[in-house]
């Protein structure tokens, strides 16, 4: 029977996709700096540590298994 945690996706998946936006973004950087000035700098901060974030917080926290 799934449970209700495998439908919804991970942290690390969300981080990935807010880390993908922020690498994305620094391809249209020099628009978004004539355009939106500092605040495009602080956006794209912002993604990248909401980004990590996330990825961090899906650190599993139990200890491992014996390995294989």
């Amino acid at each position: 029977m799934p449970d209700n945690e495998s439908r919804r996706p991970s942290n690390f998946v969300i981080g990935n996709i807010f880390l993908g936006a922020a690498a994305i973004m620094l391809f249209f950087f020099v628009t978004l700096w004539e355009v939106l000035g500092v605040f495009a700098l602080l956006m794209w901060m912002g993604l990248a540590a909401i980004g990590v974030y996330f990825i961090v917080k899906d650190k599993d926290i139990n200890p491992g298994g014996p390995p294989n």
